[in-house]
């Protein structure tokens, strides 16, 4: 009972933390001078790191298993994983881009994990046969860490997409043509300079996505790499093969394939980065289909990741 309760206060924390912090977030997005509370923000995604961490020990040391054995759990070691990234880019560089995806991000995972929906499985259980392994923390944490990573490059590569084909700067250029012969050559200059610096920062944006996105993606590649051997290791001691082409097995291969195909675009210099942008946000939509599209239908092998228990 205690710790049911010690789970109960640090979710809610976090949560309160996380939804301070999108304040804070929404708040610099008006005013840029107030460096400080910034770097609150930072501090309260540290914060929310300690609680989800103090939430997966207490329910590791209760349950005496990996806390990684059904939805509600893996949803918050997600939320976990999210506030990895977004501690680690901001350690690499002070100016975190990427917290206005990390943040977001885990409060969706821990709303989703701490609804109405999933409150049956909020208490743990004794694991099924199929998951009483020591493959269970490799296998299943690399897979999630690895859908963390993917997912948060996916939707930098998204917001490049978003930046890449606007048409706003296009438009106004275009009507600094149609001025009067007065003040058409003055004005004209002044907007050419305009717009200029304008297009300049939003190439050094693009630029910056997309390192950030190939580094990302990069690292959730190999963690997804790691997962899918380890998990056919496992396999292997459970059901006497490595591949069984179960829905969840097929599923995480397409994804890895598409994946796969962004980093060969991404290294093509002759192609623009919208295109490998194009293919992560292919592989954004497989990884949701294959974390949790494919437990919805509870078949295959891992029949036991349905919606009311997940491995991966």
């Amino acid at each position: 009972m205690i710790f049911l309760t010690l789970e109960h206060i640090l979710t809610h924390i976090s949560f309160s933390i996380v939804s301070i912090v999108i304040l804070i977030h929404l708040i610099t997005l008006f005013i840029d001078e107030i460096i400080k509370l910034y770097d609150s923000s930072e501090k309260g995604m540290i914060a929310t790191f300690l609680c989800i961490t103090g939430f997966l020990v207490t329910r590791w040391g209760y349950s005496k298993h990996f806390p990684l054995s059904n939805l509600y759990e893996s949803l918050m070691f997600l939320s976990w994983g999210f506030c990895i990234i977004n501690i680690v880019s901001y350690c690499k560089k002070k100016q975190n881009y990427l917290s206005v995806i990390t943040t977001p991000s885990v409060i969706f995972t821990q709303g989703f994990a701490t609804s109405g929906f999933l409150t049956e499985i909020h208490q743990s259980e004794i694991l099924v046969p199929a998951l009483q392994s020591e493959w269970l923390i490799m296998h299943v944490s690399m897979m999630v860490l690895g859908y963390a990573a993917l997912l948060c490059g996916s939707l930098l590569s998204v917001s490049l997409l978003v930046i890449a084909f606007r048409k706003n700067i296009t438009i106004f250029c275009e009507r600094a043509f149609f001025l009067n012969d007065s003040n058409k050559r003055s004005y004209f200059f002044f907007n050419t300079s305009c717009f200029s610096t304008k297009n300049y920062y939003r190439s050094q944006l693009i630029q910056e996505l997309d390192y950030w996105s190939y580094r990302i993606l990069s690292l959730g590649f190999i963690l997804l790499t790691i997962g899918i051997l380890s998990g056919a290791v496992w396999a292997n001691e459970a059901w006497g093969s490595y591949w069984n082409w179960d829905p969840k097995e097929i599923w995480a291969f397409i994804t890895w394939t598409i994946f796969a195909i962004y980093l060969h675009t991404r290294t093509n210099k002759n192609l623009p980065p919208a295109n490998s942008a194009i293919v992560a946000f292919i592989g954004f939509l497989l990884i949701w289909i294959c974390y949790f599209g494919v437990n919805l239908l509870g078949i295959g092998l891992h029949s036991y990741g349905s919606f009311s228990l997940t491995s991966n």
